[in-house]
């Protein structure tokens, strides 16, 4: 069940970092708990699924953004972009 070719919808695509992980936590949690039937398990992972690439989304653009200062080998400080090892 890959949605990776699939449009984020717009309430997901609104959220935030931060809702969009607590929301996918909560997903996660009613999964793990055995309680839902199939049919609610299967779109539940669905919106997981487009949860986790829409907070991946996020966290790109966000480390994007980012430059780590250097010192070069003549002492001055300069800024290379961030890679996250």
């Amino acid at each position: 069940m890959d949605k990776a070719g699939e449009a984020i919808p717009a309430d997901i695509a609104a959220m935030s970092f931060e809702a969009a992980l607590k929301a996918l936590d909560e997903i996660v949690a009613k999964l793990e708990s055995g309680r839902v039937d199939l049919e609610e398990s299967i779109a539940l992972y669905g919106r997981g699924a487009l949860l986790k690439r829409h907070c991946e989304s996020k966290l790109k653009a966000a480390e994007e953004k980012i430059e780590k200062i250097v010192v070069g080998a003549d002492g001055q400080p300069s800024t290379q972009p961030f890679k996250a090892d």
